[in-house]
């Protein structure tokens, strides 16, 4: 089961409310609907790919206006073959359009009006509905986050981003072939979004996967920042050595200032360790604390010395 039919499945199973029925009903009869006319009259053709948008149409229609009707499914003839819920609803068809606020005296609407949604309760069930017809979301599995609702026209996906922006979720809006589809992409907003329509259980599989991969992420960085340091710290390790080979060769090691000559030593000694191991080393042998910051610059002067000897023997 992909990630969106799990989410689907779990708002579908949601009880609504009685004021929040119709307004979800809307939601899901407008875009997944067309309106047909034939010599008895108008009829709506209800499809979608979702089995669990389709008993939630159904059950809504039902419990609302008492229709008789089944679904139906068919396959279709693309190579995925997926099933395709058919609902027919012959029966008191412009009543329920008018109703549902999809047609009025002028003809088709867009989107319903503000009063349908002006209760918060009822805004989430619109936003759970339009989810169910036309929602997706990338599996938390996934490198990119994405969260879209798909519809045919773009007055109706203005009005779904206005919606989600009443919950300070910062939806955009984008024409994709012969859509309009609102998206988020922030984790952090999906996640939001999936709490809005009252998914919760995915909302904690969505943030559980999510913090597991950022805690992977986060101990990749600190591994590959440990990995890099150690090698700048193994090569500036072998350049020190290098020079210190270098003043040995020229007899030049033996006066050096006794400090960096004690430093060069440690170094020669060991070639492939840190500063910080290189200190304890100083300690060790000398009963003298040093800092990090001083073993750097007495390395760094005898490194410098070695560079003067250089250019003289040039």
């Amino acid at each position: 089961m992909s990630f969106t039919t799990s989410v689907k499945s779990e708002v579908a199973a949601h009880d609504v409310k009685t004021c929040c029925a119709k307004a979800q009903c809307s939601a899901l009869v407008i875009m997944c609907s067309s309106l047909n006319i034939n010599h008895e009259g108008m009829y709506l053709t209800i499809q979608t790919e979702s089995a669990p948008t389709a008993k939630k149409i159904l059950k809504l229609m039902k419990e609302q206006y008492h229709i008789q009707s089944e679904l139906s499914v068919r396959k279709k003839m693309n190579l995925k073959k997926n099933n395709i819920y058919i609902l027919r609803i012959y029966e008191n068809t412009q009543f329920i359009l008018n109703d549902l606020e999809i047609m009025d005296k002028n003809g088709l609407r867009s989107h319903p009006t503000a009063k349908m949604v002006t209760r918060e309760c009822c805004a989430r069930a619109y936003l759970a509905g339009a989810f169910l017809a036309g929602g997706s979301v990338n599996s938390p599995n996934k490198t990119n986050y994405h969260l879209e609702i798909a519809t045919n026209d773009e007055k109706l996906a203005q009005f779904i981003q206005k919606l989600m922006e009443r919950f300070y979720l910062p939806a955009k809006v984008i024409q994709r072939r012969m859509q309009y589809v609102v998206y988020l992409k922030s984790s952090e907003k999906i996640a939001d979004f999936l709490k809005c329509i009252e998914a919760t259980n995915s909302v904690f599989e969505f943030e559980d996967v999510r913090i597991q991969r950022d805690f992977m992420n986060s101990l990749t960085r600190l591994d590959n920042c440990d990995f890099a340091n150690e090698m700048k710290s193994l090569a500036a390790g072998k350049r020190q050595c290098e020079d210190i080979e270098y003043l040995e060769n020229y007899g030049a090691l033996e006066f050096l200032p006794e400090k960096i000559r004690q430093a060069a030593l440690l170094r020669k000694k060991y070639p492939e360790a840190s500063l910080n191991e290189l200190c304890d080393h100083f300690e060790e042998e000398y009963l003298e604390t040093i800092s990090k910051s001083g073993m750097r610059h007495r390395l760094n002067k005898m490194a410098e010395i070695a560079s003067t000897y250089r250019k003289q023997q040039n």
